[in-house]
């Protein structure tokens, strides 16, 4: 066999989904985990790897791959920025499903060889296949791209990536990206407000707090999911959080069209800071929700901690969040967030966070636990899902505030 044979670009197929999914998933929307998501899913998979192969060659990195070589040691024989070392091995990692680099753990340094050249990346031909899957995967393959773009400045220290991915060339890829028309982040939205629907059914009244909203497309599913359950009469207050003042007043603009007569509110909440001197009282809250927001905590624990002082006794904190089916499984959204400050400096823990991004669902099983949540759960059963189908990348977290008063 040819190198050019041996090296060729793996066909694209998609393979129908386990039917034991959808046992596991009969509570949701059917039109939710459909066999379009997961087609999607794995095309963007795909998608991600061919380009992470295409900007490993961009990078000048496979040259260096001859020996052993940790991401660290490739930035300083690149000269490459160091805090990019993280992204780097973020692309290092996605290779390695490819069969073209090995890894290595010595003494808790990840290394990396080459062991052959990798196939040349197939992007137009993947691109269109995923709009025809669906053409609302075209926000995320759009976002990926623009990530992609700045990978080689933000490497040199000549852009970061916060200027690049949040100028305003491109906050109408964003805007594009949490929407609900993208099947493949709403699915995060859906998952999230059913379980805080469940957890509030029983509740007389209900006060909310949101973070991080950005432009509401969260809290447009979760007031769709309490409408359908009968809760909207419930909601004495909505407070929805948003520290972005243009994403704000979008989703201020938005679902004022759809809900006037509701109690909502709007605000600014740093996460990170103590939110009792933000307007946020203690033991206020019978729910405090989030969708893809506490994994970019700079603390962890500290803003669990501050999320259960805010709620009253027997209170929800609900998160919907991208998780990690495995310990240090790539995930495509990583390519767009590994470039951005805030989702790579944050505070490590061994148990709970080794390493900056997503988390799986034992370590945020044990982060609600020291935070002083009871009742910790991860819905769906993403640890038997992953199982039969190891993209899996949804869930949904949820924990209670005791009714004592001493759960420290």
């Amino acid at each position: 066999m040819t190198d050019a044979a041996l090296f060729k670009a793996p066909v694209f197929n998609l393979q129908p989904p386990d039917p034991r999914l959808a046992n596991w998933l009969k509570g949701y929307p059917p039109s939710l985990f459909s066999e379009r998501l997961y087609q999607s899913i794995e095309l963007i998979e795909r998608y991600s790897i061919d380009l992470a192969i295409d900007l490993i060659g961009r990078l000048d990195v496979i040259d260096q791959l001859g020996q052993w070589r940790s991401a660290r040691k490739l930035c300083q024989a690149l000269s490459f920025q160091p805090r990019f070392s993280s992204a780097l091995g973020w692309l290092l990692e996605r290779l390695i499903e490819t069969g073209c680099i090995e890894a290595r753990t010595d003494h808790n340094t990840r290394s990396y060889r080459l062991r052959h050249p990798p196939w040349r990346p197939e992007l137009a031909r993947l691109r269109a296949f995923g709009l025809d899957i669906d053409c609302g995967n075209a926000p995320t393959l759009d976002l990926l791209d623009q990530a992609a773009s700045l990978y080689q400045p933000v490497a040199r220290g000549e852009q970061t990536g916060e200027q690049g991915l949040f100028g305003a060339q491109t906050i109408s890829l964003w805007l594009n990206y949490f929407h609900n028309d993208n099947l493949t982040y709403t699915v995060n939205n859906w998952v999230g407000a059913a379980l805080a629907a469940d957890r509030l059914t029983t509740r007389p009244k209900l006060r909310i707090l949101e973070l991080g909203a950005g432009a509401g497309s969260a809290g447009e599913i979760l007031l769709r999911c309490f409408d359908e359950r009968g809760l909207l009469p419930r909601i004495e207050r909505y407070l929805i959080t948003e520290p972005n003042a243009f994403f704000r007043r979008r989703g201020q603009r938005e679902l004022l069209k759809r809900y006037r007569d509701l109690p909502l509110e709007w605000g600014a909440l740093d996460i990170n800071l103590l939110w009792d001197t933000q307007g946020v009282a203690r033991g206020e809250f019978d729910l405090v929700y989030g969708v893809n927001v506490l994994h970019v905590a700079k603390e962890l624990l500290f803003s669990l901690s501050q999320a259960r002082d805010a709620l009253a006794a027997d209170g929800w904190l609900v998160i919907g969040e991208c998780v990690r089916p495995y310990v240090n499984q790539p995930i495509y959204a990583e390519l767009i967030f590994q470039i951005l400050d805030s989702f790579t400096d944050v505070n490590t823990d061994p148990e709970i966070r080794p390493n900056p991004g997503f988390l799986t669902a034992d370590q945020w099983r044990r982060a609600f636990t020291r935070a002083g949540f009871e009742c910790a759960e991860v819905t769906p059963d993403v640890d038997r899902i992953r199982e039969v189908y190891s993209h899996f990348f949804t869930g949904a977290i949820c924990g209670q505030r005791a009714a004592r008063n001493d759960v420290r």
